[in-house]
């Protein structure tokens, strides 16, 4: 019997997994739309969280069956108390190439300098507007403010792999294209753009209310200059990455619904409970915030 080692993970559409999700928690400290309901959420009890050791142990499995990569996740995984301690372990771990956290960067002022210390290797921070009053009327909470006090704390901890996701919602983000493009360059920091999926959890989402990754390269275009393609950091990567002409500054597109790629992805997720599923099964449209 060939030992299990060697046995990669392949789902039932032939695909390699090598990409693991961790959600560390299914708590957040903001009420996007996209996301989550306004009011009346129900969380998991804490007993029935995973423990980090219980964590651990998942990982040590998923990379001795070929993953590579880790991405630690929530809800908001910084409301999970001692995360520099976990992130401590998992780096440990031989055969995790590639440690890296999505967050909503309201926490990040107090814990990015521990979470580099601990060897957190890269950032995506959510950021959809650099309006005040925006931001509130997306994530129902106040608190941009804290947003990019946290977005200068990873970068003074010495992050230089930070990338800013922004859910594309025809009617709110088209003001904020040209400002969070050169918020993000001038910083050196990537600027991605997630075309808003059919995963909200008010299930108020319509095709209509979708920005397309390609109308938002031609608004880019026409008020910074032509953008070249650079392709994805890894085939299976759901980011087409371009480079503007004029000046320096990485722009990526995740485009799920105007340019599906289910068949390259190659990521699991385990919740926070314990489940295992693939990124199809994620009701979050940061499914896709690699």
């Amino acid at each position: 019997m060939p030992d299990s080692r060697s046995l990669p993970l392949v789902d039932s559409f032939q695909r390699v997994h090598r990409s693991l999700r961790l959600s560390v928690t299914d708590r957040c400290n903001i009420r996007c739309f996209y996301c989550m309901p306004a009011e009346g959420v129900q969380f998991l009890p804490r007993v029935d969280i995973l423990s980090f050791e219980e964590i651990a142990r998942f990982v040590r499995v998923a990379v001795s069956l070929g993953v590579t990569r880790v991405r630690l996740t929530g809800g908001e995984p910084l409301v999970r108390a001692d995360l520099p301690a976990l992130v401590e372990t998992l780096t440990a771990i031989e055969g995790v190439e590639e440690l890296a956290m999505t967050t909503n960067g309201m926490l990040l002022t107090e814990h990015a300098a521990a979470l580099k210390q601990a060897g957190l290797g890269r950032l995506n921070i959510s950021l959809d507007t650099l309006d005040p009053e925006q931001f509130q009327r997306i994530t129902r909470r106040p608190g941009l403010e804290q947003v990019l006090a946290g977005i200068d704390a990873a970068l003074e901890a010495g992050f230089s792999d930070v990338r800013l996701n922004a859910v594309a919602v025809r009617g709110e983000l088209e003001s904020q294209v040209v400002p969070l493009v050169q918020f993000a360059t001038s910083r050196g920091m990537t600027m991605r753009f997630i075309e808003y999926m059919p995963l909200d959890a008010d299930q108020e989402w319509e095709s209509q209310q979708v920005l397309a990754g390609a109308a938002i390269r031609e608004l880019i275009a026409r008020e910074l200059g032509p953008l070249v393609p650079e392709g994805r950091d890894h085939a299976s990567q759901p980011a087409m990455n371009y480079r503007l002409v004029e000046g320096a500054g990485r722009v990526g597109f995740i485009n799920p619904v105007s340019e599906p790629f289910c068949r390259n992805c190659d990521r699991l997720r385990l919740t926070a409970e314990g489940a295992v599923r693939n990124s199809c099964s994620v009701p979050a449209s940061r499914a896709f915030a690699t």
